[in-house]
C-alpha cells in the first residue's frame, strides 16, 4: 500500500507483457464455443470462485495459496463503507479466501488494544481465516540518517510486532526508507532493520520489506540490504508492480522480483487493469508466478488490487480468477509428484 511520505505513484508504466501460454487458453475457450472441447475440460483448468484451495487438482496441496490484502479495499475503508473488522469476514464470505493481510493504517490506534485484537482473532476463528501479516506504515524511517530518529522508528514498530504476535501473524511488513548515497542508505536501512528484526525474532515474528518506493524499488539495492542484515527472520515481500524509482524511471519488474525472491517470506500480486480476456495488462502473470515458484516459494500470494477502471470488488475477483487460472496451469509442473 502507499506510504505518502515515501511512496510515489504506484501505477506502473513499463512495457506491457503477455502470458506466454495465453493463446493456448484462448484456444481452449474457442474450442468450447465450437463444441470441440467439453466445457468441463477448461473448467478443470480454471477453478471456480470459492474453490477449496487446501487441495490441488489432484487432491494434494496447492502450489500456492491465495490471501487478500486489505489495501485492495482502501477506498471503501476510507469512505466508511467497510470496517476493518468486517474486512476479515468479507475475505472468506465473498471470495472464499482463508488468509488476510492487514494494513496498520486501518487500525492504527488499536495496536495495543488487546480487546480489539482479540475481537479480530475471534472473527478469524469464526470464519476459518488466518492472519498472515500486517503491513506497517507511518512509523518513521528505519533508515533515518539521524541516529535518534532511527532508534525511535525501531521503537515505534515494536507495538506492531506485539500485535502481530497476538494475532498469529508470521510477519510484519515494513519500509526500508532512508536518505543519502546508495551505500549510506544500505548501511542505515540495514542497521534499523537488524535492530527491529532482533526484536521480532525474540517474539517469533519475521520483519519483511516490500519494494515500496525510493531505492527499495531497486531489486539490486534491496537484496544488498538483506545480505547486510543477514538474519533469518529478515526477508522481503516482493510486489509485482512497485518498481517505480522516480518520475518515469522504472526498474525491470521481473528482474526485481527474481532478485528479491531468495529472501521472500510473502508475495504481493499487484493488479491495476485487465484486458478483455482477464489478463493483467502490465504484468505477465505466467512469467511472474514461474519466477516465484522457481525460487521454491509455496506460501500465500496476496491479492492487492489497486486499479480504478473497475470496482474494488470486481478487481479482487478478477485478480483471484487470474491467480487461479495460472495456478491450475502450472500445477502439473510445480505440484508434488
Amino acid at each position: 500500500m502507499p506510504n505518502s511520505s515515501y511512496r510515489t505513484d504506484r501505477a506502473d508504466r513499463s512495457d506491457v507483457h503477455r502470458l506466454t501460454r495465453r493463446e493456448a487458453l484462448r484456444a481452449g475457450a474457442a474450442a468450447i464455443a465450437a463444441g470441440a472441447m467439453p466445457g468441463s475440460a477448461l473448467a478443470a483448468m480454471i477453478p471456480q470462485e470459492g474453490a477449496d484451495q487446501t487441495k490441488g487438482p489432484s487432491g494434494d496441496s496447492p502450489i500456492f495459496k491465495i490471501s487478500l490484502a486489505e489495501w485492495s479495499f482502501h477506498r471503501a475503508l476510507y469512505a466508511g463503507e467497510l470496517t476493518h473488522l468486517d474486512f476479515i469476514v468479507k475475505a472468506k464470505r465473498d471470495y472464499g479466501l482463508d488468509g488476510v493481510e492487514y494494513v496498520s493504517t486501518f487500525f492504527k490506534d488499536k495496536a495495543k488494544d488487546d480487546g480489539y485484537l482479540d475481537e479480530m482473532k475471534k472473527r478469524c476463528a469464526d470464519n476459518g481465516v488466518r492472519s498472515v501479516l500486517i503491513m506497517v506504515d507511518g512509523e518513521g524511517a528505519l533508515g533515518d540518517p539521524d541516529d535518534a530518529k532511527r532508534a525511535q522508528a525501531v521503537e515505534n514498530h515494536h507495538k506492531w510486532v506485539d500485535a502481530g504476535k497476538r494475532l498469529g501473524c508470521h510477519s510484519i511488513r515494513v519500509n526500508a526508507q532512508s536518505d543519502g548515497s546508495w551505500e549510506e542508505q544500505r548501511r542505515l536501512a540495514a542497521d534499523g532493520l537488524r535492530r527491529l528484526t532482533e526484536y521480532g525474532a525474540a517474539n517469533g515474528l519475521n520483519v519483511i520489506v516490500e519494494n515500496h518506493g525510493g531505492l527499495s524499488s531497486n531489486g539490486k539495492w534491496l537484496s544488498e540490504v538483506m545480505r547486510a542484515v543477514d538474519h533469518p527472520r529478515c526477508g522481503t515481500l516482493p510486489d509485482f508492480g512497485n518498481f517505480r524509482l522516480h518520475d518515469d524511471e522504472w526498474y525491470d519488474r521481473y528482474k526485481g522480483v527474481a532478485e528479491l525472491m531468495p529472501f521472500a517470506k510473502a508475495v504481493s500480486a499487484k493488479t491495476h487493469e485487465f484486458d478483455e480476456h482477464g489478463f493483467e495488462t502490465k504484468t505477465d502473470y505466467m512469467k511472474m508466478i514461474k519466477i516465484v515458484l522457481d525460487a521454491g516459494y509455496r506460501g500465500y500470494i496476496g491479492i492487492e488490487y489497486e486499479g480504478s477502471k473497475v470496482s474494488e470488488d470486481e478487481g479482487v475477483r478478477a485478480t483471484k480468477r487470474l491467480l487461479e487460472r495460472v495456478r491450475a496451469e502450472l500445477a502439473p509442473k510445480y505440484g508434488s509428484k
